[in-house]
């Protein structure tokens, strides 16, 4: 959980986008082969989020396609059509792609996919910047809720932190430039036009930032 601004009180928030969720698993309902005595699957663990389709992809298709706009090739058409006359699909081979997308609106590494040769694997991590690993970095309770915050807000400037925390613009830069120092933030931009947004951090890079400080 965390507080979202301009609201007065925390709010709780899943883990994982639902919407990907769904359409991964809805995915895997379409186009899994049903000769397969395998099942669909979803595995939980602490740090990620899997659903297993038995099956393969199409001929001479690779899971890199499925991050870019490709055409539908529904193994089993029927079930398809049925999705998409109740409204759980869409629009035909977008998918994968809305799974990305919903994935960065949510503040989340992208989906990541996998053939093992009798399963498709749709893998979703969860944000590495967890509120155990911010614990372990000794922040203050503001950099916490900026660092929640521009996870679906994608930016901040130094005024919009000053004014989400009703603090100076001095103790506003300091706080900042240690997040950018701890590899948390990227600084973009120079003078008036400077803003904050939240770095592609690294397992590795995430471990030796809690050695250095």
């Amino acid at each position: 959980m965390w507080l979202i601004p301009g609201r007065p009180k925390r709010e709780e928030k899943y883990l994982y986008p639902p919407d990907a969720v769904r359409e991964a698993i809805i995915n895997a309902i379409c186009h899994r082969d049903y000769e397969s005595v395998s099942n669909v699957q979803i595995r939980v663990f602490d740090d990620r989020f899997e659903v297993w389709n038995p099956g393969a992809l199409p001929d001479g298709w690779t899971v890199e396609e499925l991050k870019e706009e490709h055409e539908s090739v529904p193994k089993n058409p029927l079930i398809a059509d049925h999705f998409f006359l109740v409204r759980l699909i869409e629009k035909w081979g977008t998918g994968t792609i809305e799974m990305i997308k919903r994935c960065e609106e949510w503040g989340v590494p992208e989906p990541e996919f996998r053939d093992t040769g009798t399963s498709i694997v749709v893998m979703f991590r969860k944000s590495e910047f967890t509120e155990e690993f911010l614990d372990g970095l000794n922040l203050n309770e503001r950099q916490k809720k900026a660092v929640e915050s521009i996870k679906t807000e994608k930016k901040i400037t130094r005024s919009e932190y000053e004014k989400m925390f009703g603090i100076s613009e001095r103790t506003a830069n300091r706080e900042l430039s240690d997040l950018v120092k701890l590899s948390i933030f990227n600084k973009i931009g120079k003078g008036p036009n400077v803003y904050y947004e939240l770095t592609k951090i690294s397992p590795n890079l995430a471990k030796r930032c809690l050695i250095l400080r």
